[in-house]
């Protein structure tokens, strides 16, 4: 062979060796903390009255990356076709059908000068054509709900005469001021000096006169007990030139919701609570009706729920809904499903008396959608037999059938997934709802009878997960004490070599009656994908486990539970690949208080990062943004508290104890665990002793930073935690986490090796 020959032949087997086969998938790659940019949810689905086509909210990140934008968007039930925008956003929300399939009421939200607009009602024909707000309310309008004739739409605003006024006094001025303009009149001498005299009349005070114990609520901001939420009604406007005039039809001091028409379109029923300071009181809900045409509320019953959405049946003379028992007082009641009577001191029936499971509830995981996700409503079948409705039950949560006698549950969903949000059309026959998986963020799927194949209508996500190289969790199930049987996941990193040691990271759920389970979670693929093992447990207090489990932590919160999660790490070394020397704890809400108690009482994690958390329950008792009135954690206040609970059982007590490099995790404005009852005191009382911590603080962000918070800063709550990790467990160097010239022992050397579980 001549040695051109043979040059060839070595350069096309070299060619051939490193050039990839033609047609070949290109090679996955880890899943990053910013993928969460490219995200898509949905939110709020609902099924036309014909059951041919759904619309629903998705949710994707703005271009500036500070905030979401939302859209209505349809699909065929068929699924014979893409999605299909429908409007563009950035602010729309909340869509309802209405009855005839022709028109859609939503949500929209705007902005004036900058600043965000109360969002206002808007009506979409589905016949073609741009939708129109119709609404122009002071303080904004939602909740809407068409009257059967669709002629008429019920709604709720917090608007009051005085706002009214106020409007009406601005639009006067602004014609005034346009006319003269039109006319080419000069500004008159005293018209700076009148709109001096106007902006002070109508300046709102910002001071906070605050009478009650509850003053605020972590999403919303301060509470303005001088705007209860009443209802409206609007007649329909056929275009958007028709100018059509709300109403308001209750009034009152207090908040109303939950608004059903009667079949006939003559009545509206709707929930509230006639109490100015309710946290006194174990919670009642009282049902009231009031004519379509104006005219007084009639008091129906009181029942001793707090009762959630209501959905009616289809002869119109029942309610079914989701709430808790009262008595005793838990700290946990699992939620069932009632019915009601609609008449004059009716009792509700509790169906699910014996079904040991949380009816309307599911996992959670930290990528549902962050805006205009919607709630979802018990829906009847058309013979009033049998009532949809979802359930989580060890990990998983699924849509079930239950007989609206007797409770019966029959599963219309299976797998290891978590049904999140359900509607079905008219007839309700054809069924849609959305499902999460360890690997999948969300997406819809269409059900169109029970044992039927369900059938996917939405592929959201599939163009970015099919570049990601995500892992399924595996199952795991290990005992605790007392005989205690736990569940647990555990996230690998995508290749795991079982011959190999990895450092782990403990995660802990918040709640404390909360659940992880088969949903998807981006912070645990992406801590996966930088190497590290995740353990998620459930330990006692979780949900999805009946009522005994969930309330056994009742006045022992924490505690046992702690041990519980002592058990899973010490079940997942004994498998082996994990490096003991490498191992952090972290957790949001309820899992930072955990954490702070976890490192308050072992030294086998090298690190621990707190969110959220809770320091002292007696600080958190007189500032959160709710109120323990009730004994369900505690048996007394803390200023009456003889025993000692709330000290005891307060992470700051065993602050002495704690060797482990902390970071805390802090939303400057979580009123739900404020930070100086929780992240800065054990950050102040951490530095006075020496112990390498430190305080990462988002401003602007509530206490659901890492649910719905601003997406950068979700990001950068990711690359917090890891990096910390990766600073204590692996080495990292992280200057920016060292006070300048200090000199850190490595968290190795910090590590005690005497009695790791003291």
């Amino acid at each position: 062979m001549s040695n051109r020959i043979l040059r060839l032949a070595l350069l096309s087997f070299v060619c051939l060796t490193i050039a990839p086969l033609a047609g070949a998938a290109p090679a996955k790659r880890l899943i990053t903390e910013k993928d969460i940019f490219d995200f898509t949810w949905i939110g709020s689905p609902q099924v036309s009255p014909d059951g041919s086509r759904v619309v629903y909210v998705q949710v994707k990140v703005n271009e500036k990356k500070d905030g979401y934008d939302t859209s209505l968007w349809t699909v065929p039930t068929a699924a014979d076709e893409a999605p299909r925008q429908l409007t563009s956003g950035p602010r729309d929300s909340g869509p309802r059908w209405s009855p005839d399939g022709k028109w859609i009421v939503f949500t929209r939200a705007t902005e004036k000068e900058g600043k965000k607009e109360p969002a206002q009602l808007c009506l979409l024909p589905m016949a073609g054509g741009d939708a129109f707000t119709f609404t122009d309310l002071p303080k904004g309008a939602g909740n809407p709900k068409w009257s059967p004739d669709g002629k008429t739409i019920v709604f709720t605003s917090s608007s009051n005469p005085e706002d009214l006024a106020k409007q009406a006094r601005a639009k006067k001025r602004e014609e005034e001021a346009k006319q003269r303009a039109q006319a080419g009149s000069s500004p008159a001498p005293n018209d700076k000096k009148q709109k001096d005299e106007a902006a002070e009349e109508e300046r709102e005070s910002d001071v906070h006169i605050v009478t009650r114990a509850v003053y605020r609520d972590d999403e919303e901001g301060y509470l303005d007990p001088k705007r209860p939420e009443h209802l409206w009604l609007v007649p329909t406007p056929h275009g958007a030139g028709e100018k059509v005039e709300p109403r308001q039809l209750s009034n009152g001091r207090f908040d109303e919701g939950n608004a059903l028409w009667s079949n006939d379109g003559a009545q509206i029923y709707y929930t509230s609570w006639h109490i100015d300071e309710p946290y006194y009181e174990l919670p009642k809900t009282e049902i009231y009706v009031l004519p379509a045409k104006g005219g007084n509320a009639k008091l129906l019953t009181t029942i001793p729920l707090g009762v959630r959405t209501l959905s009616m049946s289809p002869d119109g003379k029942r309610v079914a809904f989701i709430a808790s028992n009262n008595e005793p007082v838990n700290s946990y009641t699992q939620p069932d499903l009632w019915t009601l009577e609609l008449t004059e001191n009716a009792k509700p029936v509790n169906l699910t008396t014996n079904f040991d499971f949380d009816a309307g509830d599911s996992v959670f995981g930290d990528n549902a959608a962050p805006r205009g996700f919607g709630r979802n409503t018990p829906i009847w079948s058309t013979d009033g037999k049998s009532i949809l409705e979802i359930y989580p039950k060890e990990g998983r949560t699924q849509l079930a059938s239950f007989d609206a006698t007797n409770g019966g549950a029959t599963d219309l969903t299976h797998g290891n997934q978590a049904v999140l949000r359900f509607a079905a059309a008219a007839d309700a026959k054809k069924i849609v709802y959305l499902v999460s998986t360890p690997t999948r963020i969300n997406d819809l799927f269409c059900l169109d009878q029970p044992g039927a194949e369900p059938r996917q209508l939405t592929h959201s996500n599939d163009a970015l997960l099919s570049q990601l190289n995500l892992t399924e969790p595996e199952e795991i199930w290990y005992e605790s004490f007392e005989g205690k049987r736990i569940q647990a996941w555990v996230q690998k990193p995508p290749g795991f070599d079982p011959t190999k040691k990895y450092p782990l990271i403990l995660d802990i759920h918040g709640g404390p009656h909360a659940a992880y389970g088969y949903i998807f979670e981006h912070e645990f693929q992406w801590m996966a994908a930088k190497g590290y093992v995740v353990l998620y447990p459930n330990p006692r207090g979780s949900t999805s486990y009946g009522q005994s489990f969930g309330n056994v932590i009742q006045y022992k919160y924490p505690g046992d539970d702690f041990k519980d999660l002592m058990a899973g790490v010490d079940e997942i070394v004994r498998r082996g690949g994990i490096d003991e020397k490498k191992m952090g704890v972290t957790g949001g809400s309820g899992g930072g208080l955990l954490t702070n108690w976890v490192v308050g009482h072992t030294d086998r994690f090298a690190a621990g990062v707190a969110q959220r958390d809770i320091a002292d329950w007696a600080s958190w008792w007189y500032i959160a943004d709710f109120t323990l009135f009730q004994p369900s954690w505690f048996k007394t206040p803390p200023f009456k508290d003889e025993e000692g609970d709330f000290k005891a059982r307060s992470p700051l007590t065993y602050i002495n104890n704690v060797k482990t490099p902390l970071m805390v995790v802090l939303g400057e404005e979580d009123t739900r665990t404020p930070p100086e009852a929780g992240g800065e005191m054990m950050f102040r009382a951490l530095k006075f002793r020496k112990i390498p911590t430190v305080m990462v603080k988002f401003p602007g962000e509530t206490h659901e930073l890492s649910r719905s918070g601003q997406p950068w800063h979700r990001v950068e709550r990711l690359q917090h935690i890891v990096g910390w990790f990766d600073h204590w467990l692996l080495g990292v160097a992280k200057p920016e986490y060292e006070v300048a010239g200090e000199e850190n022992p490595k968290s190795e050397e910090r590590k005690s090796e005497t009695n790791p579980n003291r």
